[in-house]
């Protein structure tokens, strides 16, 4: 998984707006390879590795997707807005 930032038109004015950040992903089920913004994936953050991952939908086949999330993987999506769930055992 890589992250893009999203080119914009310029707009006028004093206000900085920040391009939103794009996620390039594929589907294991049916191939696609597409970019995807940060409100498109869930990240769940787990106790262990079998319960850390991230999650989306793919945009071609509709199928819920989801992934391992090691640590460089938890940094980027965190960084980039991803939504996230932390998950508590006890």
């Amino acid at each position: 998984m890589t992250t893009t930032m999203a080119t914009g038109t310029a707009t006028a004015g004093p206000a900085d707006v920040t391009a939103p950040v794009l996620f390039k992903a594929a589907c294991p089920d049916c191939r696609g390879r597409f970019e995807l913004a940060s409100d498109a994936f869930r990240l769940a953050i787990g106790g262990s590795r079998r319960t850390t991952f991230y999650s989306f939908t793919c945009p071609d086949c509709r199928r819920a997707v989801r992934r391992p999330a090691g640590e460089r993987i938890v940094e980027l999506l965190t960084g980039g807005g991803v939504r996230t769930l932390r998950l508590h055992s006890g």
